[in-house]
């Protein structure tokens, strides 16, 4: 019995499969030619929206902060303005402030709202940069009649300015500079740089609602405990601020009550996990997208440097400012000048990658930097009532950012404590970035030397002291591990080729190639080639998948690679879709990125040194060749569907004739029972005849 709609609802499944399907492909065509063409507009299409998307939700945070209490205080004989009482404001200011706060919400809703694709760039580009414009321009305005002497109270030693009128220029600033962020973005979209879109993915998105949720968790805690201890609402944001931030610097600002206490139990909890989450979404997306884009970049400046540096008469290549080693095409095979190229691209790799650790590694130290120095000057300035030097605030501010907080100093300012809560706030991610960069270049070196002192002292290497010595020895001339792997390139050509024989011997099994065999004996050996092949291509993509998942991803040698191209229909000896490399590449929309999985058979002539190299993709090297290999296999089983006999009968790139011809120079297990096999097909086919 049929089940009405059922049908329909199938089709309307199959359809959105195929839909989503064709969009990720569209995204990974547009994400691989932005790799192919690393240039400032990246930071546009996807930096920007990020920053505008984490830091806009901040500003709303402090807005709120700026309304929620006076901007004028007045201080009582023997206070200061941290105890001051507070002084009604004009309604005027609080209309405007209100009307600013409402702008800037609207903007980051529509912002969200664009990157969730509710709604299309072209409305929420103009809504999202005017909205935070005019707040901006309408808290700058209450900002400067603030300070002027006529909104002042008389005599002028008993007003001093709250901690709101701070925040208010905090958020200002910060609506600015998030609104000029997204006039980039859409000027890039508009020249045509990338789409009318945004192609953010899952972490990035994450880390924007984190944000949201940590300053709301942050503002809705200070309410309750400013309610529960009688604390003044931007006093309770400021204690919020270094509790949950782990920070803890005392004072006055701290729980007596029992309820409040109690309350501390789950609101610390919570806040840190939330913070972890925070810390752990910026640490993945320096490591997805940032360490990517600065990769490419570095890559290919790299490659154009090197590949202009080649130098015919002297037949040599210019690695590094003390690294040149020989390079000459002439006289060699079209596989032992590929094999040439492809560790040249290594080092490339080596190269660009260590120069890129350290970089990120010199400015993330100098971001960490600046925001201690800097925020010792302000701290100094704000609390200059205090009467301490730079040292001591040097001091402070070195305890607050490595959350030691002793509590022998304390903030009493009403400028201070807003500075702190935002400049605590940009030290979480500044933190997180150049911990991560030391993660991949101090931390990572003093381990290794640490494993090495031990193999020859306390843990000695099974191979000895002078073995664990030269090891150390080589590490440290990083300069000279290319001459070491200066090959003799027509040996290693050939036993290139040896290995890839014996790799494809392998995947000889009589159980598992019964189809195979079967059509073998009736002496259809390209159907037998045909069987074989795809079977190949089975074999190795589930091999592929197992180094997929491995951490870091797995490189592969010139034998691994020369046999995987050679899968999927690249020859390294067949010069026919090879080419020169050249130092300058304009990249085309209109190229094709794939190599050697088109349908129709049609490849991009590609070098080991040019921009189309396996080894310039956006993806490691594992994801690399399993995309291709299954879109090899799909494109060999659409072919055994077809009803075409001459696309069922095209000879696939690699048979078992090739092992045949391999088993000459020297016959292994494997190839030997081959022969075997072969040859008793053989005597069935001349029985069969007989018969």
């Amino acid at each position: 019995m049929n089940d009405p709609g059922l049908h329909e609802s199938a089709q309307e499944a199959a359809q959105d499969v195929e839909n989503k399907e064709h969009q990720e492909d569209e995204q990974a065509e547009q994400e691989e030619e932005e790799y192919l063409d690393p240039s400032r507009w990246w930071f546009a299409s996807t930096a920007c929206p990020l920053i505008a998307g984490t830091f806009g939700p901040m500003a709303n945070a402090f807005s709120i902060c700026a309304l929620v209490e006076t901007w004028r205080v007045y201080i009582p004989a023997g206070s200061d303005e941290g105890h001051g009482e507070r002084i009604e404001d004009p309604k005027w200011l609080i209309a405007v402030n209100s009307i600013s706060l409402v702008l800037a919400l609207v903007a980051n809703l529509s912002l969200l709202l664009n990157m969730a694709r509710r709604l299309s760039f072209a409305i929420a580009q103009p809504v999202t940069i005017l909205g935070w414009y005019l707040a901006s321009a309408l808290l700058v305005a209450l900002v400067i009649v603030a300070s002027t002497s006529a909104f002042r109270i008389q005599p002028m030693q008993e007003h001093a300015l709250s901690q709101a009128y701070y925040y208010g220029i905090i958020a200002a600033g910060l609506y600015f500079i998030v609104a000029s962020l997204m006039v980039f973005t859409a000027f890039g979209a508009w020249k045509g740089h990338y789409a009318k879109e945004f192609q953010l993915t899952p972490s990035q998105r994450t880390l924007m609602l984190q944000t949201i949720g940590f300053m709301v968790y942050l503002l809705l805690g200070a309410l309750v405990f400013a309610k529960v201890e009688g604390w003044q609402f931007l006093d309770a944001v400021f204690w919020a601020d270094f509790t949950l931030l782990t920070v803890g610097i005392g004072g006055e600002f701290v729980p007596k009550t029992h309820t409040g206490r109690s309350l501390l139990f789950p609101y610390a909890i919570g806040g840190l996990i939330m913070v972890g989450l925070v810390i752990g979404s910026v640490r993945s997306l320096i490591l997805e997208h940032g360490k990517q884009k600065m990769s490419a970049r570095f890559v290919e400046v790299k490659r154009q440097k090197v590949l202009s540096s080649i130098d015919h008469d002297t037949r040599t290549i210019k690695l590094g400012a003390f690294e040149t080693i020989n390079f000459s095409q002439k006289g060699l095979s079209e596989m032992e000048r590929r094999h040439q190229e492809f560790h040249v691209m290594r080092r490339v790799h080596e190269l660009s990658e260590r120069k890129r650790r350290y970089t990120s590694l010199a400015l993330s130290a100098v971001a960490a930097l600046l925001l201690w120095f800097l925020g010792a000057v302000v701290f100094m300035y704000s609390e200059k009532p205090q009467g301490y030097s730079y040292f001591t605030w040097l001091y402070f501010a070195y305890t607050s950012l490595l959350t030691i907080g002793y509590g022998d100093f304390s903030i009493l300012s009403n400028a201070g404590k807003a500075f702190f809560v935002f400049w605590s706030l940009l030290a979480v991610p500044t933190l997180t970035i150049l911990i991560s960069n030391m993660g991949d270049t101090i931390i990572k070196a003093f381990k290794d030397f640490t494993i090495w002192v031990g193999s020859f002292t306390v843990l000695p290497d099974e191979k000895g002291f002078m073995s664990a010595l030269k090891v150390g020895m080589k590490r440290m001339k990083s300069g000279e591990m290319l001459k070491e792997r200066d090959l003799d390139h027509k040996a290693a050509s050939g036993a290139s080729e040896q290995r890839g024989l014996d790799r494809l011997a392998e995947h000889i099994e009589e159980e598992e190639l019964g189809e195979a065999e079967e059509a073998g004996e009736h002496g259809d050996y390209l159907d037998r080639d045909i069987h074989f092949y795809h079977f190949v291509l089975a074999k190795e993509v589930r091999q592929m998948l197992k180094d997929v998942g491995t951490s870091p991803p797995r490189q592969y040698t010139y034998d691994e690679w020369s046999y995987y191209l050679k899968l999927i229909g690249q020859d390294e000896n067949d010069s026919s879709g090879h080419r020169k490399p050249e130092d300058q590449h304009q990249h085309n929309d209109g190229d094709a990125p794939d190599i050697g999985t088109a349908d129709d058979g049609d490849t991009v002539a590609w070098s080991w040194l040019g921009i189309r190299s396996p080894l310039m993709g956006n993806t490691n090297e594992p994801e690399w060749l399993l995309q291709r290999l299954a879109a090899t296999l799909e494109v060999e089983m659409r072919k055994m569907s077809s009803r075409d006999p001459n696309q069922k009968k095209e000879k696939p790139p690699i048979s078992m004739a090739d092992l045949q011809k391999g088993s000459k120079g020297g016959k292994s297990n494997e190839t030997s029972k081959l022969e075997q096999d072969a040859d008793k097909a053989d005597i069935r086919k001349q029985e069969h005849s007989h018969v």
